[in-house]
């Protein structure tokens, strides 16, 4: 059914956009495609970027260079809450926490060199975390235990949408799979 002529509204659906502004959204961890990656986008194979927002939306994230504060660039990234809006302590000292341990000299290419797998932005960003946890007297998380909970759902969902709008874009319609294959089934096709 075309859809032109009528309001985005009346479309037969409506998806949610798994993307948001990183820098208006406070206490988070951030993911966002690496600066390398030159068409900024989430394609399940390129290098991803990782930070924390502190409550003014500044994005502190870890580079080879040490760490930065980025007041633009995270425009569109994927965004994983880190403070319930009822925990007035830790929002009152979430930046200085952040400040503090950004400053540390463990973070200091000085001190301790960027490495791809041991020392990079999702080490700084998971270890952020894990310090915010420990003050809450919580156990820390395990790489893996974060990446499968929060990080891997969130990028999948915006794979998805994003080859989801390069379809519509490009053909004007997108056609899933595996509804075409479970009609053929009920017509004996398959």
């Amino acid at each position: 059914m075309s859809i032109r002529g009528c309001r985005l509204e009346e479309a037969p659906i409506s998806i949610p956009n798994p993307f948001s502004n990183g820098h208006k959204t406070p206490c988070c961890f951030l993911v966002a495609p690496a600066e390398e990656n030159t068409h900024r986008e989430f394609d399940g194979g390129t290098d991803l970027h990782t930070g924390i927002t502190d409550t003014n939306g500044v994005v502190f994230n870890y580079t080879k260079t040490g760490v930065r504060r980025d007041q633009r660039g995270w425009e569109r990234c994927i965004s994983v809450p880190l403070v319930q809006p009822d925990m007035f302590n830790l929002l009152n000292q979430w930046d200085q926490y952040l400040h503090k341990f950004s400053g540390a000299e463990l973070w200091d290419p000085a001190y301790k060199k960027f490495d791809e797998e041991t020392h990079n932005c999702y080490n700084y960003s998971l270890m952020f975390i894990n310090c915010i946890l420990a003050t809450q007297r919580r156990n820390p998380l395990t790489k893996d235990q974060f990446t499968q909970s929060f990080v891997l759902p969130r990028i999948k969902r915006a794979c998805k949408y994003t080859t989801l709008c390069k379809d519509i874009s490009k053909k004007q319609f997108f056609i899933v799979e595996r509804l075409m294959r479970e009609s053929e089934k009920d017509r004996g096709e398959a």
